[in-house]
């Protein structure tokens, strides 16, 4: 978030108050190599996380570890990896939209899902 500008910062706080608010317990490592604030279920990035947060210049990436496989009924899931999808969140009222919190609500619960298989 420190390294987002006036314009994103208010986005990457909402992003990071609503998937705080999700998941109670939520671990958050900050990746500065990566410019990305990454949350989960423990300290392993591409097993235990399911979100990240990205500052660009002109919108925050919100993105999905395993986006590949969320449901995404209103369409807002961008990308062609194997596994990664993101949203281009372009301001703090979106940033807080039923739609976004429906996609992380998924991803929690698929993350939670799988870790409780293993």
């Amino acid at each position: 978030m420190a390294m987002a500008d006036d314009s994103m910062r208010p986005i990457c706080l909402r992003l990071r108050a609503l998937v705080l608010s999700l998941h109670e317990g939520a671990w958050e490592i900050v990746w500065p190599k990566h410019r990305i604030a990454s949350y989960g279920f423990g300290p392993k990035k591409m097993t235990e996380h399911y979100a990240y947060i990205g500052v660009q210049k002109a919108y925050v990436n919100l993105g999905f570890y395993y986006g590949a496989i969320l449901a995404d009924a209103n369409g807002l899931l961008e990308g062609t990896g194997k596994k990664l999808r993101h949203v281009k969140v372009r301001s703090p009222d979106f940033a807080d939209s039923r739609a976004i919190r429906a996609l992380l609500k998924a991803a929690i619960a698929e993350r939670r899902e799988r870790l409780s298989r293993t």
